[in-house]
């Protein structure tokens, strides 16, 4: 069976099939590929518009061939399928025998670039990135002029096809660090990725880890800036974000929209997510460790004032940490998958009346409501939301210690969330390892 037949057999139920016999300059062609991809009538009437041009230079046949496409050599049906998954145009040159690739005119299947939607801009540029990877790449070339940028490109799994672009600045990143990143690519090009798990597969990450290999941003200002301060940034086709590798501690902290202010504010803004992280950590593993272990550290007029504030809470101090910690982690997984027409204003009022409630029923005290709201809040200071999962997970490990050991066990928690996150690395790069451009003299 030819190939022109095999591909019928092939995709014989797939309504979506482009198989059209037509005469480019009075030579019978067959155009092959998927209608979806493709917007015929425009790359019709360009590829008519070259063959005119290469017949009134009086071009011969195999000029005219590459002009229009590139020739393939003794294709099989692998190989031509993995072309038309790509949104390429077969051309079947019938009495010749040969198989020219064309990049065809594509339908627009994207949304156009808009503002960020998980990341607001105080001062800076506000153009986020969206699902097309071209689209993407020609960004970042556009905010980081320079020709140091290189792009590298891959074409990932066997299934589902996806394009994974590495974007680096020479001269910038390190050696070691590009040459760990290409090989664990190279070496899974067969790895179907349909989502970052399976990408954390392909770098060779552990998916029990509590802190994050990489970054994830929508902003190419804060991807730009990452690459200029010598790491790799990451596009997958569909995905509307960057990765930036390696991730560090410093990166939930400090973003790239903080140069635009003053020094001073700009040292005062982080040093305020800062003091939010070690607040949401800390404050209910201290509560509860002063409420129920170690009452005798507080000054008796604040002890005395705690005790009345419980008075007739049937629970003790962990318990009811607890419970109202799980109330709001419910509340925010709501304010995320409710539509945005009505989530803000249904958690809103559930947080209010669950809050007047709990407190009227004497379920909980009111100084709890109110540590876990300053908690809850400070969570959000912090650059990136994966990295406010890590904070939030983080401060139960303290939560658990502190109402079996007390001060002592909030500060075994916190040496040992020190430990591991010390131990953490990401293609050998320490995570609290905290880099310096080479040509800034502040942070």
């Amino acid at each position: 069976m030819d190939l022109i037949g095999s591909l019928q057999a092939k995709y014989r139920n797939d309504s979506d099939l482009l198989l059209q016999r037509t005469f480019l300059a009075n030579i019978p062609i067959t155009l092959i590929g998927f209608n979806s991809l493709i917007d015929l009538p425009q790359t019709m009437l360009l590829l008519q518009l070259k063959v005119q041009n290469a017949i009134s230079s009086n071009q011969p046949i195999d000029d005219l061939l590459n002009g229009i496409g590139n020739i393939l050599l003794h294709p099989d049906e692998s190989a031509l399928v993995a072309e038309m998954v790509k949104g390429q145009l077969l051309l079947f040159i019938e009495h010749r025998g040969i198989w020219v690739n064309v990049t065809p005119t594509n339908p627009v299947l994207t949304r156009a670039i808009e503002a960020p939607t998980t990341e607001n801009v105080m001062r800076g540029s506000i153009s986020a990135f969206n699902e097309d990877i071209e689209t993407n790449i020609g960004i970042m070339k556009k905010q980081l002029n320079s020709p140091q940028l290189h792009t590298k490109s891959y074409w990932l799994g066997t299934i589902q096809r996806k394009r994974l672009a590495l974007l680096y600045v020479e001269g910038r990143v390190d050696s070691k660090l590009l040459h760990a990143i290409v090989e664990r690519i190279e070496s899974h090009l067969e790895q179907d990725v349909q989502d970052l798990k399976s990408l954390n597969k392909v770098l060779g990450f552990t998916d029990w880890t509590l802190v994050t290999n990489y970054n994830t941003t929508e902003l190419p200002e804060n991807a730009s800036n990452a690459l200029m301060r010598g790491k790799a940034v990451l596009l997958l086709d569909r995905f509307p974000y960057a990765l930036i590798l390696p991730s560090s501690l410093w990166d939930m902290f400090a973003v790239q929209n903080d140069r635009n202010f003053p020094i001073v504010f700009m040292a005062l803004m982080r040093l305020l997510r800062i003091g939010g992280v070690l607040g949401n950590i800390l404050m209910p593993g201290l509560y509860v460790a002063l409420v129920s272990v170690n009452p005798d550290v507080l000054r008796i007029e604040l002890a005395l004032s705690i005790a009345e504030s419980r008075a007739g809470v049937p629970y003790p101090a962990f318990i009811e940490t607890i419970l109202l910690l799980f109330v709001l982690e419910l509340i925010l997984e709501a304010s995320v998958r409710l539509p945005k027409s009505i989530g803000p204003t249904i958690t809103m009022v559930g947080g209010i009346i669950l809050g007047q409630a709990v407190v009227a029923a004497k379920l909980v005290s009111n100084l709890l409501i109110i540590i876990l709201a300053a908690t809850f809040i400070a969570s959000s200071t912090v650059s990136g939301f994966q990295n406010s999962i890590s904070i939030r997970m983080f401060k139960y490990v303290i939560l658990i210690l502190s109402a079996i050991y007390g001060v002592l066990g909030l500060l075994s928690g916190l040496v040992l969330i020190c430990a591991y996150v010390a131990s953490v690395t990401s293609f050998g790069v320490p995570y609290l390892q905290l880099p310096k451009p080479k040509d800034e003299s502040n942070g």
